[in-house]
């Protein structure tokens, strides 16, 4: 029999009835670790084998978890074991999964004995010195410190509170800070929760963000400011409050799921795909506005319209049983992990033009296996949708990966001067509105050879007209002179006026 006992948060008074009678009735106990407070508090007769030598030699967690795991099914081939964790056995104990994995294909009989886990201690401090309780059945998040500090980006709802266990050092706290901060604001409180459910010396106290004994029992800080003080050991975890204000992927869902429900908004009940069309392709030209006006303020506002017509879309989808959102999550998230095999795989690449490579070819096999109709010319796949320039310039780019290409820059030049030619000697306006497609088109392609992007070019140069206009406008305004009125000479003048302002230095 392999028994796996729970030790509890640390204060021997807290081994339950069955874990006291059973450690009461053993002669041998295999100890996780024997850095736990509760093990001072143990029978005394029990003999005590531990494995925190493996700790010592600096291997990585996961292997002194095989490790640990493959030494205590070893003993439990030759006989009975008490293996006994800190805490609940199933709570944050890989070791424990693992062995009862193992344990399973060995075919080696299981007890687990309840320990009380760090959950209950936790909350109680919390409850103590926090302006509320928490209760966890309102959408407490835990997770384990190491696994949050191994992330870019935190897997939490920010609109639920969390308690993240086992940050174990100033450094593991480190890390968690800068996954956090990817989701949270640098001045997000953050409370940390040391040696929770210890039986606490006398006289020592908590109190506030100082403590008279170090670790403290509860601490907190700015999250920026998480590990500037060494706070942390191996009882130490952290509590993360929800957001003031809905912040959460599910809770603007939620918000457009009701406006979308019988109780909600008429006018968004009535939305389709169709008529969210042209309001998605407003809000996209918005969002390219605010970046190439710089404006951070309202690329954020711009992007929350985004956000909100997409969510929309999918609400409609969702209601309709056609497809949810964790399917185009799902699907997106697969594609990127599947097109960046240098990242999520083995491939090695050199370069940019590697990855490309890769990501074209990757891209033709999955339009090929994906039951879509084959493509027929190298061109195909070019959305119908974009802006005209931007078409031509994609329609230029895939005709040249296809071979149909000028050998340089000259040669695309002197076909744009050909097509301005044909412009100029058209014979009627029809055919000069030919002539000025092709032209637009050999212009587009010109552009692609400078790799420039000339929809982006053309909307800068848009945005520096309107803002020498209007500089031309407040010129004339202030001499007291008819624009209508001025001639060609003299409105050339006040512009070269303004575009050497322009360039002068300030």
């Amino acid at each position: 029999m392999l028994t796996i006992l729970g030790l509890g948060p640390g204060d021997p008074k807290h081994l339950t009835r069955e874990a006291w009678e059973v450690l009461s009735a053993a002669r041998e106990v295999y100890l996780r670790t024997r850095i736990h407070p509760t093990v001072a508090g143990l029978p005394g007769h029990l003999i005590l084998r531990d494995f925190d030598d493996m700790y010592e030699n600096g291997a990585a967690f996961e292997d002194v978890y095989a490790r640990i795991t493959a030494a205590v099914i070893a003993a439990a081939q030759k006989g009975d074991v008490i293996y006994a964790v800190p805490g609940h056995p199933l709570v944050g104990e890989a070791t424990v999964h693992a062995i009862l994995a193992r344990a399973k294909e060995a075919h080696i009989e299981t007890r687990i004995v309840s320990g009380l886990s760090f959950i209950e201690p936790t909350l109680e401090a919390m409850g103590r010195l926090l302006p509320t309780s928490v209760d966890p059945l309102d959408g407490l998040q835990i997770c384990n410190a190491l696994e949050l500090a191994g992330l870019h980006h935190p897997s939490l709802n920010p609109d639920k509170p969390a308690l993240i266990a086992q940050v174990y050092s100033r450094a593991i706290a480190s890390d968690v800070k800068l996954t956090l901060m990817n989701q949270y604001s640098p001045d997000h409180p953050v409370w940390i929760i040391g040696r929770a459910g210890e039986k606490r010396s006398r006289g020592e106290k908590e109190i506030g963000t100082i403590t008279s004994s170090p670790p403290p029992l509860l601490s907190s800080a700015p999250l920026r400011e998480l590990d500037h003080r060494d706070l942390f050991d191996h009882l130490t975890s952290l509590y993360l409050p929800a957001l003031p204000v809905v912040g959460g992927f599910e809770g603007l869902q939620e918000t457009v799921a009701y406006l979308r429900a019988p109780e909600g908004c008429p006018w968004d009940r009535e939305q389709t795909y169709e008529t969210l069309r042209k309001d998605l392709l407003e809000e996209v030209y918005e969002v390219l506005a605010a970046i190439d006006e710089g404006d951070i303020n309202g690329l954020r506002e711009e992007l929350g319209d985004v956000l909100l017509n997409v969510i929309m879309l999918v609400q409609i989808a969702t209601e309709g049983e056609e497809f949810r959102m964790i399917d185009v999550i799902g699907e997106v998230d697969a594609k990127l992990k599947r097109r960046h095999p240098h990242v999520f795989g083995d491939v090695v690449v050199n370069n940019v033009g590697d990855v490309l490579t890769n990501w074209n070819a990757i891209k033709q096999q999955e339009h090929s296996k994906g039951g879509k109709p084959a493509r027929e010319s190298a061109i195909d796949g070019v959305p119908p949708a974009l802006p005209a320039l931007a078409q031509a310039q994609k329609l230029a780019h895939k005709a040249e990966r296809a071979g149909f290409r000028f050998d340089n820059h000259e040669q695309r030049l002197a076909k744009s001067h050909e097509e301005i030619d044909e412009v100029l000697t058209a014979r009627d306006n029809n055919h000069r509105k030919e002539e000025f497609g092709d032209l637009l088109f050999t212009i587009a392609d010109l552009a692609d050879g400078y790799d420039i992007d000339i929809e982006t070019a053309l909307r800068e140069a848009n945005l520096k007209f309107s803002r020498r206009f209007r500089a031309m406008e407040a010129i004339v305004r202030e001499r007291d002179l008819d624009m209508k009125a001025m001639s060609g000479v003299e409105l050339q003048a006040v512009w070269r006026e303004v575009k050497l302002a322009e360039h002068s230095p300030s």
